[in-house]
């Protein structure tokens, strides 16, 4: 049976009365309404307390409205999914949403570990760094120490589950970013938007207006404004509105991240409901209009539920419709607490009285109150909060400490000590804030071009104050993106009887200072005492204290609690705060999911799934795929009852017997042209490129700037100023960038021109003796014999009406071309290269035959290029010539990269008939033991259909000096081992001939 909303107020508050909603929290059924966030509808309801502290598992409840919450952290649970650490202030009730407490055994009411309350002075700030410190002879206890430790640690609980919502990601371009739909905000987005601006304005939550909200509905002109902006907004073509939208980081350039949760985004249906969609915008300029948020006091026991932000109990009065207790005491040192104690009176909440630190109120304040029969209490500040699992009364005190404390009872206390400009944003780009000792709080430091600021970020709290600023902002942004600025406007009577921050005295710790529970930071159980300990021990410097204590960390991010701490770090060293300073805010703002960061790149989507333009071809003709890196590829074509084994070894010796055709589309293919296109590139690779003649081709070696060999290839000259280079499929994207980074940054003086054509040109190789005759078929008039067509030249063709290129290299050992076509036309060409070839058997063939052909011959891969080898460990150190210089040659040419008995490249043949190699095994001397990471490896095996065993190439202590010895190669995980011969690497047709046919 749902509870009764027994505290929610007869009238006011922008909800649908009419449209109950049903939820559950801990096994327990309750009903709200809709407009409610969860944490309204638990308040509606009389539940308090809402969850346990990190490190004391005290009592805790419902301090704030909004992003500030640092307690009321729930775990949402949707179709067996769990969602932790969501704020119940920023989740929209829907019905039937079920949601449970965490960070407490076995239930929130009766929490074991809450015995860490009574053992909190041995477990102040920096205690883990003092106690848990052993020695070799108590590991064990240690670790049992460490498992205990790290099960108690954290907040909520993540899922395995795979969660039932979806997550997109997309990109937002724009002349104007508002950040914040408040007063100022909307001010500013009317402007710009009135310029002729691209404006977009964000704001995290699900209504704009910001603190207008907060104010009574029967407030006409803040509502009639409000909605009067709102709809002029809406109509507009160069606006768009996203509320639910959180920016969580401002980064150079103004490129700004945001979060937008959708309205559905805690349901569950069977499409799955969009939950978050990640946005990068970009935008020319932004104006922050985030407002500002409220501190809470200092003082024994603040942090009792029941106790919360005056603010945040206005929200809930007047925007939600709830009282937040049956007797409510306000306490603060400023002047909005007599608004938020009119207001809330006036929604119909019991206000039992007013504390103000300061001794001498202004009249008009406190007889505002009077006349409402609220009394004023003026030099008086709490002392305790008193209860346990809710406050049931308020221990206070006069402020300058003088006579004997009073008790009032209340079940609910509100405090203001003061506003806090929400800077998080615009510290992001690397500006200091500034302390302002009127207002008592960090206000954002000089702008940057691009930057505007409005609104109470920058302490223009009143709302006519606010739309001022944000107009002019609004204004200014427009007018730098070129705009001509729109005509001034009239300012709408928004003070109305809400005081602003006004004359504000300094607050910074309540009576009873040696006191231990006198919180600072709620989220993580930070107290006075600990921040004073922190300085006695040395920990002086902000940075400092944040780590040693952890104030500030966490979601919170020093939302409530960093002025608070600040200002007793200062007094503690007897400076003033501004000496102190602040922290250094970074992203993010709020918490974000890692759902969100990956949209829709999850599972087959973790990454592009790339196809070639042969890829129809192979799965049609029974192809078993593979990822290559982005690409999926023919591992291989197996017919009817074949071994993986089976089938590689039979196209491979096809491919010696007459013709294979193996898809290389996925190569790179890096165009590179202008008049030092030849000296860029003998700049980059190892091979020098200026000598090579039009209509040849040359392999290619690129190195690191460290010296290791990084990838090879091939270089095609077309013209004197014309390049075309292939890369390895893996390494296509970042050699482009590399080569970009070079022309670019490095050596902007040469011309030279770099343009991708990977995706352009669809690639076959053709091998095998009867490859000419194969192609002859096809490309009428093209003369393959060897003084036309040598081995590593090229010729262009059409086929067809289409541009062709035909490459004469081999990676098989055998007389091979490389035809490249338009990727449009590429399967076409495919086709007609099988059809033509059925004479002679022409066999498809994947990448396991491609590498028996290539291991046969000894040619490096991947495998060898592993980021661990040089020219000299491969055996190439011939390509270098003495004058030349390149990307990574003297780096190469260090000793150690040069020791003789550096592991070397050699081919391993087995020694027993039918024993198999496998890749990665350790490689050791034949009478000496499996032990430690022997000397060398094996990189890549294969059967040889050619020489009837396993071979392999690998890496030896000395490389070919040990040719003919037998060695062992060695499994220490299974504890195999198989023999082997060093053999020269190249296995197969050493002297080349059936290269050139």
């Amino acid at each position: 049976m749902a509870a009764s909303q027994k505290f929610r107020l007869k009238t006011g508050g922008r909800i649908a009365r009419d449209k109950p909603l049903s939820f559950n929290f801990d096994g327990k059924t309750f009903t709200g309404v809709e407009g409610d966030t969860l944490a309204s509808a638990l308040l509606a309801n009389g539940v308090h307390l809402i969850g346990r502290s990190f490190k004391y598992h005290r009592p805790r409840g419902i301090v704030g409205s909004g992003a500030e919450e640092p307690n009321a952290l729930l775990t949402l649970t949707l179709d067996g999914a769990r969602i932790p650490n969501c704020r119940a202030t920023m989740v929209e009730l829907r019905d039937g949403l079920k949601t449970e407490s965490q960070n407490r055994f076995p239930s929130l009411g009766f929490d074991l570990l809450s015995v860490n309350d009574w053992a909190s002075p041995f477990l102040a700030a920096g205690f883990y760094y003092k106690t848990f410190m052993g020695n070799a002879s108590d590991t064990r206890f240690w670790m049992l120490c460490e498992t205990l430790i790290r099960r108690a640690a954290g907040l909520g609980r993540a899922s395995h589950e795979t969660p039932p919502q979806r997550f997109e990601k997309t990109h937002d371009f724009c002349d104007v970013l508002v950040i914040g739909g408040g007063a100022a905000g909307l001010a500013a987005a009317l402007a710009a938007s009135r310029a002729g601006a691209r404006v977009i304005l964000v704001d995290e939550n699900a209504g704009l207006g910001g603190r207008l909200n907060a104010e009574p509905v029967s407030a006409e002109a803040p509502d009639a404004w409000r909605a009067s902006v709102i709809e002029e907004l809406q109509a507009k073509r160069n606006v768009t509105l996203l509320p639910r939208t959180t920016a969580f980081g401002w980064y150079d350039n103004n490129v700004v991240g945001l979060v937008e949760r959708l309205p559905d985004a805690y349901a569950v249906t069977e499409d799955g409901a969009l939950r978050e969609r990640l946005r990068i915008c970009f935008a020319k300029q932004v104006v922050l209009a985030a407002g500002a948020i409220e501190r809470p006091m200092v003082f024994c026991d603040n942090d009792r539920p029941g106790v919360m932000l005056a603010s945040a109990a206005q929200t809930f009065a007047s925007h939600y419709g709830v009282a937040v207790g049956e007797r409510i005491v306000i306490a603060g040192n400023n002047d909005t607490i007599y608004g938020t104690a009119l207001t809330m009176a006036g929604s119909g909440a019991n206000i039992a009285a007013v504390l103000d630190a300061r001794e001498a109120v202004p009249p008009a304040l406190t007889s505002a109150l009077e006349k409402i029969g609220v009394e004023t209490k003026a030099g008086w500040v709490p002392a305790r909060a008193l209860g346990g699992r809710r406050v049931k009364a308020v221990e206070i005190a006069r402020t300058n400490g003088e006579g004997a404390s009073v008790t009032l009872s209340c079940d609910a206390l509100c405090l203001s000590s003061g506003w806090s400009p929400a800077v998080h944003l615009h510290s992001h780009t690397g500006v200091k804030p500034v302390y302002d000792p009127k207002t008592l709080a960090f206000m954002p430091g000089e702008t940057r071009p691009g930057q505007h600021l409005a609104g109470a970020v920058i302490g223009a709290a009143l709302p006519a104050e606010a739309v001022r600023s944000g107009y002019e902002a609004g204004a200014a942004a427009a007018s730098a993106c070129g705009f001509q600025a729109p005509k001034r406007m009239d300012l709408p009577p928004l003070d109305y009887e809400t005081p602003g921050l006004g004359a504000i005295e300094a607050f910074w710790e309540g009576p009873d200072r040696d006191a231990r529970r006198k919180f600072v930071d709620f989220q993580n159980d930070v107290s006075a005492k600990d921040v004073k300990l922190a300085a006695r021990e040395g920990y002086i410097s902000v940075e400092h204290l944040k780590r040693y204590t952890t104030l500030g960390m966490a979601t919170d991010q020093g939302k409530t609690s960093n002025i608070n701490g600040l200002a007793i770090l200062a007094e503690a060293r007897g400076l003033p705060i501004e000496e102190v300073g602040t922290t250094t805010f970074r992203p993010p703002y709020t918490p974000v999911s890692i759902g969100a960061l990956a949209g829709e790149e999850v599972g087959l989507h973790l990454a592009p799934i790339r196809r070639t333009p042969m890829h129809a071809w192979h799965r049609t003709h029974g192809a078993a795929m593979i990822d290559a890196g982005l690409w999926q590829r023919p591992r291989a074509y197996p017919e009817s009852g074949e071994t993986l084994r089976e089938t590689y070894t039979r196209e491979a010796a096809a491919v010696r017997a007459s013709a294979g055709i193996v898809d290389i589309s996925p190569l790179g293919k890096i165009d590179v042209q202008g008049k030092d296109a030849a000296e860029f590139l003998d700049r980059i690779f190892v091979n020098r490129l200026k000598t090579l003649k039009v209509g040849r081709l040359r392999y290619t070696l690129l190195l690191r700037e460290d010296g290791f060999l990084y990838d090879d290839g091939t270089a095609a000259r077309l013209a004197d100023d014309h390049f075309w280079i292939t890369t390895t499929t893996v390494h296509a994207a970042q050699v482009m960038a590399q080569l970009e980074w070079f022309a670019d940054a490095v050596w902007p003086d040469l011309e030279v021109f770099l343009t991708s054509s990977s995706d352009a040109w669809g690639g076959m190789a053709v091998a095998g003796p009867q490859s000419a005759e194969v192609l002859k078929r096809v490309f009428i008039g093209v003369d393959f014999s060897n003084d036309a067509l040598p081995h590593m030249s090229f010729t262009t063709t059409e086929w067809q009406g289409v541009g062709i290129r035909i490459h004469r290299a081999s990676f098989s050992g055998e007389r091979a071309y490389e035809v490249f076509a338009p990727t449009g036309f590429a399967q076409a060409v495919w086709t007609a290269i099988m059809e033509a070839g059925e004479p002679e058997a022409i066999t498809p063939y994947g990448t396991e035959a491609m590498g028996t052909l290539r291991i046969e011959k000894g040619h490096i891969a991947g495998p060898e290029i592993d980021g661990r080898t040089t020219l000299d460990d491969v055996g190439m150190d011939m390509f270098v010539k003495p004058d030349s210089r390149f990307l990574g040659k003297a780096l190469m040419q260090r000793d150690a990269l040069l020791d003789p008995n550096r592991p070397k490249l050699v081919g391993l043949a087995t020694v027993n008939e039918g024993a198999v190699l496998k890749a990665g095994a350790l490689l050791y001397r034949a009478d000496e033991p499996v032990h430690g990471h022997g000397r060398g490896h094996v990189s890549s095996v294969t059967y040889s259909p050619a020489l009837r065993q396993d071979i392999a190439l690998g890496f030896f202590e000395g490389g070919l000096a040990h040719e003919g010895e037998t060695i062992k190669a060695a499994f220490p995980l299974t504890g195999e081992t198989v023999k082997v011969r060093v053999v020269h690497p190249v296995f197969f047709d050493k002297e080349g001939a059936r290269v050139h046919g």
